[in-house]
């Protein structure tokens, strides 16, 4: 099968010349790398990210606290690995931090940079300053912090840090992003009352990432009573603490397995994904189930976690409330079932990266399909389609739902596929990779001398 390049302006997304058999090592996940991120800079002593996501949002994070004043050095380990030494100090503006569309870095920092002692303004893409930070906005100044956003709720904006926070009770409506809980919850220890947070909206999306961030805030040393553990409905309480360094090392972002796990299924191959966690908050881990239900056979061995396809592809419903990341590839999966699939619960995707569920249509359409928005999601009914230019509107897993398509599908042409870099960095060599059966791994850049970390030379 020919490499075709990435270079150009539409990728040519490979058709599969059959069943494919692969071992893809996904990279590490941008969840936990910009939580651990966050929590060692708020920690009272160094610590250590192992292998962590390097991407454009865990890059543009680490950016960001390095212009507060947090000094993170980074190790490369010839076998492939890294390791982020984080070094907090004392975070202080005036400083500027560039979100780019990443939205753990537009809604997890301000809460930091209202720690900080200075102003911290924010920017970022165009595309950013269309999606709501009022949640965090709002709930800041309750709290104390002074945010000037010009009464937009959204970026840019500037928080005028004055070195701490009184912190206490709040009241936020998270139904437009699970990501204005695990902001404040990520910064609620260091505030001087901590946090009683109370979600007063009728929806709340996502929560295996909020579950995530409070089992994180666990391993740095907080106390978090949740309504995970049987708590107050709604209500999650953080006590002020002291956080402590830690050597965390990243499991792989099981989300950014979908498109490998949906080539197994679409072509009725095998595709394994090594260091699959037995126990994880990872939303990804439900692939599991929706593909199992979609026709697949999933095993989980200390290998990892293998699909193997049956060769048929079935349709599915299913509401994806809590996992919306992975509409995209589930989508593409649809549409190349043997019936309709209804997928709701996901009204919220519309204010990700782009309107995901307008996007989705949009674009199957205009391969032959048969795609409707429904008021929370999407039915798809399955069509023959045919190739064309497949937009992504910059968005990562518009691109990676465009690759499985292009499996069954000939002469599918993806544009910008390099917007797949937010989270999966070298994705069209991994995927050719898969397809040439090859055991493929993530290229980790330079290696470098790996030993002591603590002796090791490092760079800021």
């Amino acid at each position: 099968m020919t490499d075709r390049t990435e270079q150009a302006p539409f990728w040519p997304a490979p058709t599969a010349p059959g069943a494919v058999d692969a071992t893809v090592m996904v990279p590490g996940s941008k969840s936990v790398t910009n939580r651990a991120l966050v929590l060692a800079a708020h920690s009272t002593e160094p610590g250590w990210v192992r292998r962590p996501l390097r991407s454009r949002d865990t890059v543009l994070m680490a950016d960001a606290l390095r212009a507060m004043g947090v000094q993170i050095d980074e190790v490369v380990n010839p076998a492939g690995g890294e390791a982020w030494r984080i070094i907090p100090a004392g975070m202080h503006g005036p400083a500027t931090v560039d979100v780019g569309n990443a939205g753990t870095v537009m809604r997890f920092l301000p809460p930091v940079a209202a720690l900080a002692d200075g102003p911290v303004r924010f920017e970022g893409d165009a595309r950013a300053s269309e999606r709501p930070l009022h949640g965090v906005i709002d709930a800041l100044r309750e709290l104390g912090a002074r945010v000037d956003d010009e009464g937009r709720g959204a970026l840019p904006l500037t928080v005028h840090g004055a070195g701490s926070l009184a912190g206490g009770a709040v009241e936020v409506d998270a139904s437009a992003s699970s990501q204005f809980i695990s902001a404040l919850l990520l910064s609620g220890p260091r505030f001087n009352k901590g946090l009683e947070l109370r979600h007063t909206g009728r929806t709340l999306p996502s929560l295996p990432h909020i579950r995530m961030t409070v089992d994180m805030l666990r391993i740095a040393g907080a106390k978090v009573d949740a309504p995970q553990d049987g708590g107050t409905r709604d209500v999650w309480r953080v006590a002020p603490s002291a956080l402590l360094g830690r050597d965390l090392t990243v499991d792989p972002d099981l989300s950014s397995a979908a498109p490998f796990l949906a080539a197994a299924l679409v072509t009725g191959g095998r595709v394994t994904i090594p260091g699959w966690p037995r126990r994880t908050t990872q939303p990804g881990d439900r692939l599991r189930r929706l593909f199992t239900e979609m026709g697949g056979f999933c095993e989980v061995t200390d290998r990892g976690l293998t699909l193997t396809g049956s060769g048929r592809v079935h349709a599915i419903t299913a509401d994806l409330r809590e996992v919306g990341e992975l509409t995209p590839v589930v989508a593409a999966v649809a549409a190349l079932a043997d019936g309709e699939s209804v997928l709701s619960g996901i009204a919220h995707l519309r204010l990700h990266e782009t309107d995901r569920l307008s996007a989705l249509a949009k674009e199957i359409n205009g391969l032959g399909g048969d795609v409707t928005e429904t008021e929370d999601g999407l039915r798809i009914r399955p069509t023959p389609l045919h190739g064309g230019v497949f937009h992504t509107y910059e968005d990562h897993r518009l691109a990676t739902a465009a690759a499985v398509l292009g499996l069954a599908v000939d002469g599918v042409e993806v544009e910008n596929v390099a917007t797949t870099g937010k989270t999966l960095p070298d994705f069209p060599r991994l995927w050719t990779g898969m397809l040439a059966g090859a055991d493929t791994r993530p290229f980790t850049g330079a290696a470098r001398p790996w030993g002591d970390p603590e002796t090791n030379e490092t760079r800021g």
